[in-house]
């Protein structure tokens, strides 16, 4: 089966696991592993007979469809090298939010541009994301949640990884267990496909770094949303099967890279870049509310408005925090933590996350102004304006590069097999300590309510 060269659907992604499953049939099975809030299947590819389980978890974001394509890669992977099986099965959830991969059908086979994307943008408001927990697994309301929390008690894992997809910026991987040496792999995997590392990760600004392009998911506890949006991520299925003795590795490959991600020097001047940073994302996120103010009477009757709504409300409730404590002339207000040491890396990310929230935003508000009719259409002009500008400022002034399907798909695959190697020489002590006093699966860490 030739490897993807471009994202696939959610049917498409079924399709060729059944291909496969035909193929190699008792080497490959395909399961439902439940369903979704729109009645579609939750596909389970097992690879191998193994006693000791891996859990892989696809198409968690909406926006993030690399991790299909390279689900499908490790098992023909794993089918090519018997020794990725030997006493394992491979369980790979081929795609965690089919729904909301269906809304994002518009730009999946391209043409890859910032613009196209943007334009057919979508991801669910952030409580409706099936890997948060932000009540705990006993108050898990969504069935793709339930259905991840229940697979992973049923396998009990030795790793989990999820895979995720950066829109802008470079590849990193989170753990909430180090395994040593992986950041030289990474560095090793990224150098030979091109692809930068994101060393001054957004996402992890205040988490503790494992080595360059590693970063340790805190366990979870209360954190401020404006701080950084990632902090309530850490009320996940990630730190869940814990108490089963696994680690996570949380896998993101770059769609378009940037270089100065990689940077790891002191920057020329970060204050400027900063202030210019919280002045756009101020501006921008003005206009948007004003747009929003105009589309909004004539929502009533688009059938998919509240699910296009929540995730603009979302953004638009962060942008202010964030620029606030991002402007060296404001600070933190309220409780929210002051930045780090920043290094170019750091600015850099700081400056496309900024320009991400005004995007994702704009390109939401996009399709609910089409879909609302004449009046809402009206703020289309501005909204395209909007999106060239910022679409603009990633190409030429952030100098984001496309990065082809298949160089993203082989640099997570391979990021999965060095942490899957490193796992499962660490399981491997645990086995055979197993009977130490003080040895085995770590405690189990409480949950708690944003």
């Amino acid at each position: 089966m030739p490897p993807l060269q471009r994202y696939p659907t959610a049917g498409e992604l079924a399709a060729r696991a059944a291909g496969l499953v035909e193929r190699r049939p008792r080497d490959v099975r395909l399961s439902r592993a439940g369903a979704s809030r729109a009645g579609e299947p939750l596909w389970l590819l097992s690879v191998g007979h193994g006693d000791r389980q891996v859990l892989v978890v696809a198409g968690p974001h909406a926006n993030e469809p690399v991790g299909g394509a390279t689900a499908l890669r490790l098992a023909e992977r794993v089918l090519a090298r018997p020794e990725l099986a030997d006493g394992v099965t491979w369980n790979l959830l081929l795609c965690l939010d089919p729904d909301g991969l269906r809304r994002n059908e518009g730009w999946l086979h391209g043409p890859y541009t910032l613009g196209h994307y943007f334009r057919s943008f979508f991801r669910p408001g952030f409580l409706e994301q099936p890997e948060w927990l932000p009540d705990g697994a006993g108050g898990a309301a969504l069935p793709e949640t339930r259905a991840l929390l229940r697979l992973q008690d049923e396998l009990k894992p030795f790793l989990q990884v999820s895979l995720h997809g950066v829109d802008v910026g470079g590849g990193f991987v989170e753990l909430t267990r180090e395994l040593p040496g992986l950041d030289r792999r990474l560095a090793r995997t990224a150098a030979r496909l091109g692809v930068p590392r994101e060393l001054g990760c957004y996402d992890a600004l205040y988490w503790p770094r494992l080595g360059p392009g590693v970063y340790r998911i805190p366990p979870p506890s209360r954190g401020d949303l404006a701080a950084a949006i990632t902090e309530a991520a850490v009320e996940s299925t990630w730190y869940h099967p814990h108490r089963h003795g696994t680690v996570t590795a949380v896998v993101e490959a770059p769609m378009w890279g940037v270089a100065a991600v990689e940077d790891a020097s002191e920057p020329a001047d970060a204050d400027r870049v900063l202030r210019v940073v919280s002045t756009t994302l101020r501006h921008d996120a003005r206009l948007l509310e004003v747009l929003l103010t105009r589309i909004r009477p004539h929502v009533a009757g688009v059938p998919d408005a509240a699910r296009l709504l929540a995730p603009v409300e979302d953004y638009l409730l962060v942008c202010p925090g964030l620029a606030d404590a991002w402007d060296p002339d404001t600070g933190p207000r309220g409780g929210t933590r002051p930045l780090p040491a920043l290094s170019t890396a750091h600015v850099a990310a700081l400056r496309i996350a900024g320009l991400r929230l005004a995007l994702r935003t704009a390109g939401l508000l996009r399709r609910l102004a089409r879909a609302a009719g004449r009046g809402a259409a009206r703020t289309l002009p501005e909204l395209d304006r909007l999106i060239d500008q910022r679409c603009a400022d990633y190409r030429d002034g952030c100098g984001a590069r496309w990065i082809p399907v298949g160089v993203q798909t082989e640099f997570q695959t391979r990021v999965v097999l060095d942490a899957f190697e490193l796992a499962t020489a660490q399981d491997t002590r645990a086995w055979s300590r197993s009977g130490e006093q003080g040895w085995g699966p770590p405690e189990v860490v409480p949950m708690h309510g944003e």
